[in-house]
């Protein structure tokens, strides 16, 4: 597996993004190794927010809810997936499938040994981070769902996400703060647009963006529709209790959160919201309201 690494220099300077760097070192599955990056602040003996992220961004999707929670006094954990941030990028398009990336993380999960976590997921941070709590249901104390979905292809997929898909597979070049800026309402600026570039110098380092679209389980035979399915049957035994908070402006997602909480025990009674001034992205729209909202489900739920 050839494994390409972003220049250190690529991340200098990030407004708002002072957070010092942690490495995870994991098996890539093929008998090597990858190093995984995450963010790890506030108290390290407190119980973590896991706050996970999706496609095509990387933990400075959660810059400006970071420190909310650290000065809550909570430890934030937010890594960057696999092919994103400041973790490895294999360069191989082949190499990411949707059972590596849960398999990935799960391994990273393991090595942290984090517990009692209050899991924060969004795009592909709940696709796999959903998968995580449904493997490892004793180390998740609750769920926030934004702007998510544990699809398991039975249902046909919008007109929306085939757009995108087709756009992620078409375009000669990917532009992935572009594509964070049109997910927003509020609109991100040129120097934010540049931090979401930061982590792909070239195109030869955008395998693992290119790839989320095709990996999505789109048909009841996909190779993950089998796995999400078992997934969805352990969630639906859990009393964790769950939230969903989502962005209205939201073309792909919008309504996945009612599966949520019509299967989840531990949904029914929550506030749930849909929030009518945030996006697809809506850590950047309205990210201090979910913030403020989880740790209030937090001190609920505690």
């Amino acid at each position: 597996m050839q494994i390409l690494r972003t220049p250190d220099d690529r991340f200098d300077g990030l407004a708002d993004y002072p957070f010092a760097p942690t490495y995870t070192e994991i098996d890539d599955t093929l008998g090597g190794r990858l190093r995984v990056h995450h963010v790890d602040e506030g108290p390290r003996e407190a119980s973590p927010v896991l706050c996970m992220h999706g496609e095509p961004s990387w933990s400075y999707l959660y810059r400006h809810m970071i420190p909310i929670f650290a000065d809550a006094g909570h430890r934030v954990v937010a890594p960057d997936l696999v092919g994103f941030g400041k973790s490895d990028k294999p360069a191989a398009p082949e190499h990411y499938t949707y059972a590596r990336h849960v398999a990935w993380m799960s391994d990273w999960l393991i090595r942290t040994d984090l517990r009692n976590i209050t899991l924060v997921c969004q795009d592909w941070g709940g696709l796999i981070g959903l998968r995580l709590w449904a493997a490892f249901p004793d180390r998740f104390d609750r769920v926030v769902v934004a702007n998510s979905a544990l699809p398991t292809g039975d249902q046909p997929m919008s007109e929306g996400f085939r757009s995108w898909r087709a756009f992620s597979q078409d375009v000669p070049e990917f532009p992935a703060g572009r594509i964070v800026h049109g997910g927003t309402v509020t609109k991100l600026t040129e120097a934010e647009v540049a931090a979401y570039d930061a982590p792909f110098p070239d195109e030869s380092y955008k395998a693992g963006a290119r790839a989320f679209p095709l990996l999505v389980p789109d048909s009841p035979d996909n190779p993950e529709s089998a796995a999400n399915r078992a997934a969805w049957e352990v969630l639906k035994t859990l009393n964790t209790p769950l939230l969903t908070v989502f962005g209205a402006d939201d073309k792909v997602l919008l309504g996945a959160e009612r599966s949520f909480q019509r299967l989840c025990p531990g949904a029914q009674g929550q506030p749930h919201a849909v929030l009518p001034d945030a996006g697809h992205f809506l850590q950047e729209d309205v990210g201090p309201d979910l913030a403020s909202r989880t740790l209030d489900f937090i001190a609920r739920t505690g």
